[in-house]
C-alpha cells in the first residue's frame, strides 16, 4: 500500500473519530508529517509521564521495543490496532495522542469537559444498571 493511501486511510479514521470533537478542524488543517511528528511525541511524552522505558509500553501494548523506539522516533507509522494498543497501554484516549501542543485552553478545557460528561454519563448508566440488579436480587 502506498503512503499517500495508507495518510488517507487515517485521514479517514481520523475524521470519522474526531467529528465530535471541536479540536478536529485544529488538527486535521496539519500535513500527514505534522500529524507522524505531533503522535511520536505525544506518545513519548504520555509513557515519560507514566513513568514507562520504551521496553515496558512495548511490552503492555504487545508490540517490540524497536516499533516503539521507530514510532517515537518518527520513522514509522502504526496500525489501527498497534494504535489502540499504545493508547490502552498509555491509559489515555486514542484522539489525545494527536491533539497538538499548540491548541488553545479553551479547546482543551472543551476537550476534558467532553471527556468527563461522557465518562460521567456511563457511570450513571452502569449505576442505574448496577442498582437495578441489586435492588431485583434483594426482592424490591
Amino acid at each position: 500500500m502506498k503512503l499517500s493511501m495508507v495518510y488517507r486511510r487515517y485521514y479517514q479514521i481520523l475524521q470519522s473519530f474526531f467529528m465530535n470533537y471541536p479540536i478536529f478542524l485544529v488538527i486535521m488543517k496539519k500535513k500527514p508529517i505534522d500529524i507522524r511528528k505531533t503522535l511520536s511525541k505525544n506518545i513519548k511524552n504520555h509513557r515519560e509521564l507514566l513513568g514507562l522505558t520504551q521496553e515496558k509500553l512495548a511490552e503492555k501494548a504487545k508490540i517490540s521495543s524497536n516499533m516503539v523506539r521507530d514510532i517515537e522516533g518518527c520513522r514509522t507509522w502504526v496500525s489501527d490496532n498497534t494504535l489502540i494498543n499504545i493508547a490502552a497501554a498509555l491509559d489515555t484516549d486514542i484522539y489525545r495522542l494527536f491533539m497538538p501542543e499548540n491548541i488553545s485552553e479553551a479547546e482543551n478545557y472543551r476537550t476534558v469537559l467532553l471527556d468527563l460528561t461522557k465518562t460521567f454519563k456511563k457511570l450513571e448508566t452502569d449505576f442505574s444498571a448496577t442498582l437495578k440488579n441489586t435492588l431485583k436480587l434483594w426482592g424490591k
